[in-house]
């Protein structure tokens, strides 16, 4: 398998953190903007999209601040996460989210596409577009 890289990628939205919050660590939520479905049993989330799914396991979380998942693969790769931080400028309040992903070195800018456009249809949902 070959090494994955890791990328940064942010995004300003005109939303409250409280309110990106419960998008981005409730099944309803995530369901919105990321995915077709999902569905929550504990720690470990299931992610649908049209035929196709994809587990992952919640490592991590801070109420208003961020989460993070690690897919469930068969390759079973521990260093493979995904998190979504909030981050609020202290001077001008202005509200980001910062994307932490790896994907193969080829795969980076089509990664960060993905993003995007899953961000858009968050801002979207948000009103924030």
């Amino acid at each position: 398998m070959d090494e994955k890289v890791k990328f940064e990628i942010e995004f300003t939205i005109q939303a409250s953190p409280q309110l990106i919050y419960q998008y981005i660590s409730t099944p309803s939520g995530l369901s919105e903007w990321f995915s077709d479905n999902v569905n929550s049993r504990g720690e470990f989330f299931t992610f649908i999209w049209d035929d196709s799914q994809e587990k992952a396991k919640l490592i991590s979380k801070k109420t208003g601040e961020r989460i993070k998942f690690r897919w469930i693969t068969e390759e079973d790769d521990q260093t493979s996460y995904f998190e979504i931080k909030i981050q609020v400028d202290e001077i001008t309040k202005d509200v980001s989210l910062i994307i932490t992903d790896f994907a193969e070195e080829d795969e980076v800018e089509e990664s960060k596409m993905l993003w995007e456009n899953q961000i858009s249809s968050l801002k979207q949902v948000l009103g924030s577009a």
